[in-house]
């Protein structure tokens, strides 16, 4: 850690063949302190006036260029802020690790606003293919209704259970980011204080479509969307081209989503070796306390999905548990539910599920009901406002949860998908989007279990559905 806050040194260059005396005004804490300076012609020179002169003063070879502590920061803990007169002869900079930590963030910023590129478009295409495809749900009506109830729910426990966990371990605080910009966050928490029914509904619903896109609202997208999607279905065959071009568009933008996620490990890079270089070391019990909490919370979250499931299919569930093994591992391993998409209809199917609604109630499941990713999104969005310091009171958690709910719906299958989700909250909330750069070396990690409870959540939705429709016909093999 460098103690002196804006950095300690400052590099003195003498001007050519100087030899005499010159000062720096240096601003310490508020303070401004003359720093004199004795400029000599050689090193045997040097060494002659060495004990003699005063100790607070620089003792400088001419033509040579050093580094220099002011002498008010050797035995006062002070910050030292800047040079406010440079020396009459010869030049002087300041050499600072926050300036280190300036520069390589910049490959997080880069990361980051790649990112917010694709939000709106993203979350436009998918989320409204997804509901014209839906087009005939009065047919499936019934299905539709009760799939949609246990989507729900299952995603408000989700959603509920990381929320509470945040709270109650307060993973946020094991780093502080907030000293970086105490101003800035002081801004920030004024930002998010004003939260009324007023903003909500501004946030809700878009006054254009376009601004809506432009400033990543996406709230407002998803309303649009909807709208869109709903009107489109009502249209029936002679919207389908419309509906075929965004959907192709979606698939464009997935493409691109892989590109972007490709520069993560950059952006991953320059976060750390920022924070590293200011906070030193210990953003590693950081990342021990927030990944321990969050398996706490998948934890609980899986035990409350068997418990229901088995509340429900009694003792089938085992069965199901063991026809799911294989996909499960592969989503473990390979952080991917769309991966085991297929190989999971499979298997839900020889469970004994119906194929019609396997193939209504799965493929929903995935946009709509990823229960590991939705109680991420809050613990993870929450810790972030945590580390900067933003106390964000119960009603602004409780509107989070609801938009989260709304958010996730469009995003799902993307490879760390739920991250584009967290940066569009944390936006809306004025919680720094950096902070998510914080959460990413880690996120692989969570990002296994979450895929993996994902997977287990949806096939018990699946088998549930069908249950209730009297279409489970098990069969059990031995």
């Amino acid at each position: 850690m460098n103690q002196f806050g804006a950095g300690s040194n400052i590099t003195y260059t003498p001007a050519k063949d100087y030899v005499g005396v010159d000062t720096i005004n240096v601003k310490v804490s508020g303070e401004i302190v003359d720093q004199p300076i004795f400029v000599v012609k050689d090193s045997t020179i040097y060494k002659r006036v060495k004990d003699s002169i005063e100790a607070s003063t620089w003792l400088v070879v001419a033509n040579t260029t050093n580094n220099y502590t002011p002498t008010i920061l050797k035995d006062r803990q002070k910050s030292f802020k800047a040079i406010s007169k440079g020396p009459r002869h010869g030049f002087a900079t300041i050499t600072s690790i926050q300036s280190f930590a300036d520069s390589i963030k910049l490959l997080t910023t880069i990361f980051l606003r790649l990112v917010q590129m694709i939000i709106a478009p993203l979350v436009f295409t998918t989320l409204l293919v997804r509901i014209a495809k839906l087009g005939d749900l009065k047919s499936v009506g019934r299905v539709g209704g009760k799939t949609m109830l246990w989507f729900v729910s299952a995603s408000l426990i989700s959603l509920l259970i990381g929320l509470v966990l945040v709270n109650f371990f307060h993973p946020g605080t094991a780093i502080d980011l907030s000293n970086a910009d105490t101003a800035g966050a002081k801004e920030l928490v004024t930002k998010t204080q004003e939260f009324s029914l007023q903003k909500f509904v501004e946030h809700v619903f878009p006054k254009s479509f376009i601004e809506a896109m432009a400033t990543n609202e996406i709230l407002q997208l998803v309303v649009f969307s909807i709208f869109f999607g709903v009107a489109a279905t009502a249209l029936g065959d002679y919207a389908k081209p419309v509906i075929h071009a965004l959907d192709i568009a979606s698939h464009i933008i997935l493409k691109i989503v892989g590109y972007v996620m490709n520069f993560a490990p950059l952006g991953v890079f320059g976060a750390i070796a920022a924070v590293i270089a200011v906070k030193g070391l210990q953003i590693f019990n950081f990342y021990a306390l927030y990944f321990f909490y969050f398996l706490i919370g998948i934890a609980l979250l899986w035990i409350v999905l068997l418990g229901v499931g088995f509340l429900i299919l009694k003792n089938q569930l085992p069965h199901l548990l063991k026809r799911i093994s294989q996909p499960l591992l592969i989503a473990f391993s390979t952080t991917s539910s769309e991966a085991v998409f297929p190989k999971l209809t499979e298997e839900l199917e020889r469970f004994g599920c119906k194929d019609k609604i396997v193939s209504f109630v799965l493929p929903l499941g995935y946009s709509f009901n990823l229960d590991g990713s939705m109680m991420y999104m809050t613990f993870a969005s929450i810790t972030i406002a945590q580390a900067y310091g933003i106390h964000l009171d119960i009603g602004t958690q409780i509107t989070m949860l609801l938009v989260l709910m709304l958010t996730s719906k469009g995003v799902a299958g993307v490879p760390r998908a739920s991250l584009v989700v967290i940066i569009a909250t944390c936006a809306m909330f004025k919680i720094p989007p950096e902070g998510i750069a914080l959460i990413l070396p880690i996120d692989h990690f969570c990002d296994m279990f979450r895929t993996a409870t994902n997977v287990v959540g949806n096939s018990i939705a699946t088998s549930v559905v069908s249950k209730w429709e009297g279409e489970l016909h098990t069969k059990h093999h031995h």
